[in-house]
């Protein structure tokens, strides 16, 4: 019988493991999880890949005390998917920007009218919690002030899961707080990009996860691509930490050719919001040194 060592496919195992990102150890996988205990049953030491180190060191040690000022910025669909990160940040942001569909469950949250747009209406007690939070800690939180909309049209056509596709037309800019009843926020404005950019320019550290808009729609891609930028150029011309957190977020910057102009992007994708949430990572704990 061939020693653990020499086995081909245990090596193929343990030299994925090493090269794997952050992503994949919030689940107990034979990879992530599997194959480090049983090196630690036979005594030998469980360490991090040096893609895995970067993660853990930039999402961990370099977010622990950060140099200030210290934003976050975050976008993406729903409010259910950041609000546990939010709630860990507001412990240590100086300001708070949000972009994105979940702009409009928290403009709910406060009442305003947010037409047709992508909401979280069960979620709107979540948003309410947070908004209170982060006036308690007074810790400025920034909601897009205008937004790039479209009235959505449906073409009569079902997606795979039997729903209506709707087609965005009309797009136009709403200097606005408030989405008229016919049309859905897309993107954010200019007068929201100018602020957040120059809130940005002046931060040391940055943490960015979630698109500020449907990017994929050259329509309404203006409002990530500009935070993009002005994360690089906060970074190249002014020294700050930017810290890209995964998906939607890491091709934006790519899509800009910006990707050797930030600090840090994460691969981890939904572990690297769960590692920041405070939450036990099964492919972390296993580790002999964290």
């Amino acid at each position: 019988m061939r020693a653990v060592g020499q086995n081909p496919s245990f090596r193929r195992q343990l030299q994925s493991r090493l090269e794997r990102p952050l992503n994949g150890c919030d689940r107990s996988f034979g990879k992530t999880e599997g194959v480090p205990r049983i090196i630690a049953r036979r005594g030998g030491p469980c360490a991090a890949g040096l893609l895995m180190e970067r993660e853990l060191k930039f999402l961990g040690e370099e977010l622990e005390k950060p140099p200030r000022p210290f934003v976050v910025i975050l976008g993406g669909a729903k409010v259910s998917d950041k609000i546990n990160v939010i709630d860990r940040l507001l412990e240590k942001a100086d300001a708070i920007l949000i972009g994105g569909a979940m702009t409009y469950t928290f403009r709910l949250a406060l009442g305003l009218p947010v037409g047709k747009s992508l909401v979280e209406p069960d979620k709107v007690d979540m948003a309410k919690a947070a908004l209170e939070k982060a006036k308690a800690r007074k810790v400025p939180f920034y909601l897009a002030s205008d937004n790039m909309v479209g009235t959505p049209v449906n073409t009569g056509k079902l997606n795979k899961k039997g729903k209506p596709i709707f087609e965005i037309q009309n797009p136009r800019h709403n200097n606005s707080t408030s989405i008229p009843d016919n049309e859905e926020g897309m993107d954010i404005g200019p007068n929201t990009v100018k602020t957040y950019s120059e809130i940005i320019l002046k931060s040391k550290t940055i943490f960015w996860n979630g698109p500020m808009g449907v990017f994929e729609d050259p329509r309404f891609a203006e409002g990530t691509f500009a935070i993009a930028r002005a994360v690089a150029a906060a970074t190249q011309e002014h020294g700050a930490k930017s810290i890209i957190g995964g998906g939607d977020s890491v091709k934006a910057v790519n899509q800009c050719g910006l990707a050797d102009k930030v600090t840090f992007m994460s691969t981890g994708g939904g572990a690297s919001l769960e590692f920041l949430e405070g939450k036990v990572l099964p492919g972390v704990a296993v580790l002999t040194d964290k």
